[in-house]
């Protein structure tokens, strides 16, 4: 697996992401990517903790903090889109034994290989499952939100880690320097 993963920042993109995947699959990428939640946290989730809800509230594993998050419409959709699926079933269930989730190394192959169909693994360069949430982050500062908020959303310490973390390059700062005009 590769070190370094990167949000995928263009929406064609994330459309041709979407494109090339299905079913359970298609929603790993769609939860994934609209909550911004550590894979570890999101391959927990059971279809009960989103349908029919208009929050989820979780306790992120990583810091123990106790996170709500607004469910939008396209999730609410989806879920609810979902049929012969019991409340207690994983969202993302695993083909192998009895109600388990993915593993994280089976979200990194679905990942990774819906970005191959899609055409874009070269593009994006690392892809992972940590894209998901770069991207969440990548989508709320490509719609103007508040970088300190989105800090707040990822749990970051400072305002420059979620820059470094959403992949802000120095030719984008170059740009918005030269989008300046008085």
């Amino acid at each position: 697996m590769p070190n370094e993963v990167n949000a995928i920042k263009s929406k064609r993109d994330r459309n041709k992401m979407k494109s090339a995947l299905h079913g359970r699959n298609r929603l790993l990428f769609t939860v994934g990517v609209s909550l911004g939640m550590r894979i570890s946290d999101l391959l927990t989730l059971k279809v009960g903790d989103l349908r029919g809800k208009d929050t989820l509230i979780i306790n992120e594993g990583k810091t123990d903090k106790k996170r709500r998050i607004k469910l939008n419409a396209t999730i609410r959709k989806e879920v609810a889109q979902l049929k012969g699926v019991r409340d207690d079933e994983y969202l993302f269930r695993s083909a192998k034994g009895d109600n388990r989730p993915i593993s994280r190394v089976q979200a990194y192959r679905i990942l990774n290989a819906a970005a191959e169909r899609a055409g874009i693994a070269d593009k994006i360069g690392g892809i992972g499952t940590h894209t998901l949430r770069k991207t969440h982050g990548w989508i709320l500062h490509e719609n103007g939100v508040d970088i300190t908020r989105i800090q707040a959303m990822l749990n970051h310490s400072s305002p420059a880690i979620t820059l470094q973390y959403i992949g802000i390059t120095q030719d984008e700062i170059d740009d918005a320097y030269e989008a300046i005009e008085i």
